[in-house]
């Protein structure tokens, strides 16, 4: 996780962050790429996550174009808190956490690969805050081969692919468990009814669709 720049509410400092759940088709089911933190880690210790992290000043300054669909990012704009980073920065971001945390990279494609799923703010009283967008990317846009972690940092540990309903008993932070029930609800083919976003970012927490 990069040094990521931050923004103040509530005295409390919250970062933007991005997850990438990069979802792998096989014959035996839909499998997501995790990891887990290390047991000295600040935030979430001995957690099993996807890859992500918070974005850089490099994310923001240097954003990569034509990652986003048009419905994607407006729906990344919506309820933005201040200073909130623009919609290329996050998904910019997503893609560095998961070539630093992974070793993966995306191969060249004329379609946008990044699919905006899911929004979290952490609560209040955490070791550290983020306002964390989740994206959705499809393994088959992954150039190389899905199965070489060599080029990985050290911040995730026992990187794995993993059934969905195998990956809901391991040792998951709340959102992450959410995420992959949504993530099965849309598989099998539930409608798009927008975006859930657990907003901790006032007083009483709101659950909202963007």
């Amino acid at each position: 996780m990069g040094e990521a720049d931050a923004r103040v509410l509530n005295a409390e400092q919250i970062r933007d962050a991005a997850t990438v759940v990069l979802l792998r088709q096989t014959a035996e089911g839909p499998r997501v790429l995790m990891g887990q933190r290390g047991a000295a880690a600040v935030f979430m210790p001995s957690k099993y996550v996807f890859p992500g992290g918070g974005v850089d000043a490099s994310d923001r300054l240097s954003p990569r174009a034509g990652l986003l669909s048009g419905t994607c990012a407006d729906r990344l704009r919506s309820h933005p808190l201040s200073d909130a980073h623009a919609p290329e920065a996050l998904a910019t971001a997503a893609l560095r956490e998961l070539a630093e945390e992974t070793g993966l990279h995306l191969a060249p494609t004329a379609a946008p690969p990044l699919r905006f799923i899911f929004r979290a703010i952490t609560p209040p009283g955490r070791s550290r805050r983020f306002d964390a967008r989740f994206f959705l990317i499809d393994a088959a846009h992954v150039a190389g081969d899905l199965d070489d972690f060599s080029e990985a940092s050290d911040e995730l540990g026992h990187l794995h692919w993993i059934g969905l309903t195998e990956a809901r008993a391991l040792d998951l932070p709340f959102i992450t468990e959410v995420v992959l029930a949504e993530i099965a609800a849309t598989l099998a083919g539930a409608a798009d009814q927008g975006v859930p976003f657990f907003d901790n970012s006032g007083p009483t927490p709101t659950f909202r669709r963007l």
